[in-house]
């Protein structure tokens, strides 16, 4: 079966990327293929794209680097873990991103990058 995601080798060769922004800001794009394809990297990839500001802070990411829970920890409350998110500000945990393909994930994200950039002008 062909790989029909055009935009996963265009993620694969930004890796280790640091891509200058306005305001001092900058992104970091980290993406490499996994080993084993399994329910932690569904995708066959580990990646992190994550904007910071001029003193190194993460303002915004997108990453499946580690698990998520989307429940709260209680008594007899069920606990769904997720490795697809986006952190939408400094102190955010990650909320649930649903991965479509490499090429969603770079139009998502940039898309995020520019509107977290307007929003400081």
């Amino acid at each position: 079966m062909a790989n029909t995601d055009k935009g996963l080798d265009y993620l694969l060769e930004l890796n280790g990327e640091i891509l200058a922004q306005e305001h001092g800001c900058w992104i970091k794009i980290e993406a490499r293929r996994v080993a084993k394809v399994d329910d932690r990297f569904p995708h066959g990839i580990k990646y992190s794209l994550t904007l910071h500001d001029r003193s190194g802070i993460r303002l915004l990411g997108f990453d499946n680097a580690h698990a998520i829970s989307t429940r709260k920890k209680g008594r007899y409350k069920a606990r769904t873990v997720v490795y697809d998110h986006k952190h939408i500000d400094p102190k955010d945990k990650g909320i649930p991103y649903v991965f479509e393909s490499a090429d969603q994930l770079l139009s998502d994200f940039f898309e995020a990058v520019d509107r977290a950039l307007k929003e400081m002008t």
